[in-house]
């Protein structure tokens, strides 16, 4: 989400806050390898750039010459390739009675690549929808489903009731798996409690990896089938169609090129939030996006599940009526520091005519889908004279004409939808995300949105923060009581963090709500949890998440759906309650319970250590300790410098930076917390060093100063993506604490004022470096938290 939230919140809050990681870590193959031959041969019809008449519709099409090996095509993609895309997913296409398994199986090849083979899947065409029934002896196991989505669910299924294994976001305990998978006792049937299971933020793309592979993006989509979810947000070459299509109403392809955000930053250019910053883009960068994006709907649509693909609400570029004669257009005013694009009136007839022409260059990439994601008007957008009543009407219409009967899916957020827009549309087409299902209380939904079908949604992560906790106990408490109220109008859950590949044990518990037929049990979820997260049952594994589970995963809703981050990523003053300035100012529960959940952790039984999941949760819990120490230590610090007592200043100041190198150390052990595989990534979609220059910087900003000045300073959106990584903690905020502490000495020492520090400038000149970093990690994790847990204060008995 983005900021500019307080004033607009129909609840009380005090924290506005923007939307939205897994780090990407593998080498980017060419994208364009392996797609499937009917699309290939799409990407090698082009189109001559450069301006086209106003309202002339598409560039006229030329053939393409690859130039590098990189598949350079050199023109656009071609119009109507309805073809391209299956017959399932086209809307009003009736179901097929049955259906390949072969994608299914080889998304349980790659997820359980030693015992695949004893699975066997099953189409079940006569079953309800959204159901599964798994049976089978020891080594045998059958799993019969009405989606190859909802065989891989029933493959969840029986890992974490039957086997005892858990394949996480990140981390799994699959190495644990006997050679020959348990007999399930009895044959067990389940059906999805609600339709729609709806996963991936508008900004997951931008803080949980713009720069990620094929590969990575099918590592998620198969998680996502595990714990099934059916409808997932594909945001990848979402550009591409506005740069085709705005071509045939007055702009040069030079023009679109300078106002397409870098990937990081696209996300927003996508809400209407802002343009341009980290390009200009080349259009090479878009063709390979929009082919990456074009495999990642295919694998979707082969699973069964739908792909979300972003519709038109109006967007355009500066000058649009004036190059389009009958065009009106609204601007769109400030976003945290940045010009809004403005907004095309959806009842003049170019609406209409750029909507058709969208959805025609969307189709030739990413076929057809029965689900469209568009929030006009997101986080103080300006109506001006346009009725919005009138506008929805002709948002839908345009959406319904090119894909009849699809859904439009609305993000529940501040205000939005407002009665306004929902008295304009067939509710019967629409559903709303909510956003704010366990951050605020005594919510009516019912009421609120009059009836409209709507997914409970959460929103546990905000820019990609590694910290842990969830108000977990608030989504099991509203679930079964929204769902079961007369008149309920529940239809599905959301998954929406801000970034995800953290808090694996978030995903999995949210993800079940829509599976289990019985109240969940929080204490007994959790200790379930434990038993199959490492691969079998530890008492001090128990010991470790009932603790986690009391503390940071029992948050209340009321103000915040987020746990605290580390005052080590804030930028540095005396008073720092915070790293992102629209985060918690304070601890949201015990710190005791993580500094126990820590010990126990390191004495889990020496077995059960070598899983990646015991890997990244030891890290992760000792970072999550650590970090909330440094809320323990900064105001001791303060005490010392406000008694002017320098000695004891540098010894807690010297105990600070100490304590930052332990974290340093600590996260450069997992593969999950390296800021390197961020970096590398980024640059490997460079053709050039200057183009690769060029993303690195839309990389880094996005974690540092977000924007430009006014963006990062008037808009507080600096640190808003802050994470402790190694490499951003040695190189960016360490080194800022350092300047901050030695300024404060020699005040202290010379009994001057403290000399002023420009941190804007500081950290852009961090964003605009090309520094290398340890893509893969070193250390001994086990000996470093054990380090940290000898450093720590014990925690006091609960």
């Amino acid at each position: 989400m983005t900021p500019r939230m307080a004033e607009r919140m129909t609840q009380p809050t005090t924290n506005p806050t923007p939307r939205g990681g897994r780090r990407p870590t593998l080498p980017r193959p060419a994208v364009l390898a392996a797609l499937p031959a009917a699309l290939l041969t799409l990407l090698c019809a082009g189109a001559a750039p450069g301006a086209a008449a106003p309202g002339a519709g598409p560039p006229a099409r030329t053939d393409v010459r690859a130039t590098d090996g990189r598949a350079d095509v050199r023109g656009g993609l071609p119009g109507d390739v309805r073809a391209a895309a299956p017959a399932a997913a086209r809307p009003g296409a009736p179901r097929p009675r049955s259906f390949d398994t072969a994608p299914a199986r080889a998304a349980l090849a790659r997820l359980l690549p030693r015992h695949a083979g004893q699975f066997t899947l099953v189409p079940d065409t006569g079953a309800a929808a959204d159901t599964f029934t798994v049976s089978g002896t020891a080594g045998a196991v059958t799993v019969r489903g009405s989606t190859g989505a909802t065989l891989l669910t029933g493959v969840g299924w029986y890992l974490q009731h039957v086997a005892g294994a858990d394949i996480g976001w990140p981390g799994d305990s699959i190495g644990m798996l006997p050679a020959t998978l348990p007999a399930v006792p009895a044959p067990v049937t389940r059906s999805a409690l609600v339709p729609h299971r709806y996963a991936l933020n508008d900004t997951d793309d931008g803080y949980a990896g713009p720069y990620r592979t094929f590969e990575e993006h099918q590592r998620q989509i198969d998680l996502l089938a595990l714990h099934g979810v059916n409808e997932v947000f594909v945001q990848v070459g979402a550009e591409y169609p506005y740069y085709r299509a705005l071509q045939g109403f007055g702009y040069s392809a030079a023009e679109l090129r300078a106002w397409i955000p870098g990937p990081a930053h696209q996300s927003w250019w996508l809400l209407q939030n802002l343009s341009g910053f980290g390009g200009p883009v080349t259009e090479r960068l878009m063709r390979e996006r929009a082919a990456l994006g074009g495999r990642i709907a295919e694998q979707l649509r082969g699973l069964g599940m739908t792909p979300v693909l972003p519709g038109y609400f109006g967007t355009v570029p500066p000058e649009f009526a004036a190059r389009n004669p009958g065009a009106g257009t609204v601007p769109q005013g400030d976003w945290a520091g940045f010009d809004r694009p403005d907004w095309l009136d959806p009842a003049t007839p170019v609406f209409g005519k750029l909507a058709a022409a969208y959805y025609t260059e969307q189709r030739a990439v990413f076929g057809d889908s029965t689900m469209y994601r568009m929030s006009p008007l997101h986080e103080g957008g300006q109506t001006g004279s346009v009725d919005v009543r009138s506008a929805a009407g002709a948002i839908q219409k345009a959406l319904h004409a090119a894909h009849p009967g699809a859904l439009w899916a609305v993000l529940g957020w501040q205000d939005d939808p407002t009665a306004e827009l929902l008295a304009g549309v067939d509710t019967s087409k629409l559903l709303i995300l909510d956003g704010l299902s366990d951050r605020y209380n005594r919510l009516d939904r019912e009421t609120r949105w009059g009836g409209v079908p709507y997914a409970m949604g959460t929103i546990y992560n905000f820019g990609g923060h590694t910290t842990i906790g969830a108000n977990t106990s608030v989504w099991l408490e509203r679930f079964p009581a929204w769902r079961g109220k007369n008149g309920s109008a529940l239809s599905g859950i959301a998954y929406l963090p801000e970034a995800t590949g953290t808090n694996p044990a978030a995903f999995d518990l949210f993800t079940d709500l829509a599976w289990e037929p019985g109240p969940l049990d929080q204490r007994k979820w959790f200790a379930d949890f434990a038993a199959r997260r490492y691969g079998r049952p530890d008492a001090a594994a128990a010991a470790a998440w009932e603790e986690l589970r009391k503390g940071p995963y029992s948050t209340s809703s009321g103000l915040w759906s987020e746990s605290q981050d580390s005052l080590f990523t804030a930028r540095p003053a005396l008073t720092a309650v915070g790293s992102a300035y629209w985060s918690p100012k304070s601890l949201r529960y015990p710190a005791d319970s993580v500094r126990r959940a820590l010990d126990h952790l390191l004495r889990v039984d020496p077995r059960l250590r070598a899983s990646s999941a015991y890997r990244f949760d030891l890290v992760d819990t000792a970072r999550q300790a650590l970090a909330n120490h440094s809320r323990v230590l900064l105001p001791k610090i303060k005490a010392a410098y406000e008694a002017g007592d320098l000695d004891r200043f540098r010894e807690l100041t010297a105990e600070w930076r100490r304590a930052e190198r332990q974290l340093e150390d600590l996260i450069g052990s997992d593969p999950n917390f390296l800021l390197g595989g961020w970096l590398k990534a980024a640059r490997s979609w460079g053709a050039d060093e200057a183009e690769r220059d060029r993303y690195e910087y839309d990389a880094r900003s996005i974690l540092s100063v977000w924007g430009r000045r006014s963006t990062s300073e008037g808009g507080f959106l600096h640190d808003y993506a802050n994470r402790e990584w190694s490499g951003l903690v040695s190189e960016l905020y360490a080194p800022r604490w350092e300047l901050y502490f030695d300024s404060l000495e020699e005040a202290l020492a010379g009994g001057t004022a403290p000399r002023e520090i420009d941190w804007h400038a500081e950290e852009e000149a961090w964003a605009r470096r090309t520094t290398r970093h340890p893509d893969r990690p070193g250390g001994d994790p086990y000996a470093l938290a054990a380090a940290i847990a000898v450093s720590l204060p014990a925690a006091a008995a609960p």
